[in-house]
């Protein structure tokens, strides 16, 4: 995990490299040469803060529905057993 540090003039700046950054972890925002904020993925703050999707909060999201999904039939069929 790699953590980078940018002045809150560098963020402002170029805001598609922290966000680069961000996925190598955690970009630390200093404010006058002090650490002020940090930028995390989405992902990593989840992890960080334990919170995680239910099922039903997975298919509930937005967008969800226009995804194309078509799984295959299972072929499943009764069978005499062979009590012999």
């Amino acid at each position: 995990m790699t953590i980078t540090t940018l002045s809150s003039r560098e963020l402002n700046q170029d805001i598609g490299r922290a966000k680069r950054a961000a996925l190598q972890g955690p970009v630390v925002i200093t404010d006058r040469g002090r650490p002020a904020h940090v930028l995390l993925t989405f992902a990593q703050y989840q992890r960080l803060t334990g919170q995680q999707r239910s099922l039903a909060e997975a298919l509930a999201m937005p967008g969800l529905s226009d995804i194309p999904l078509e799984p295959p039939r299972a072929g499943i069929s009764s069978r005499v057993p062979d009590l012999s």
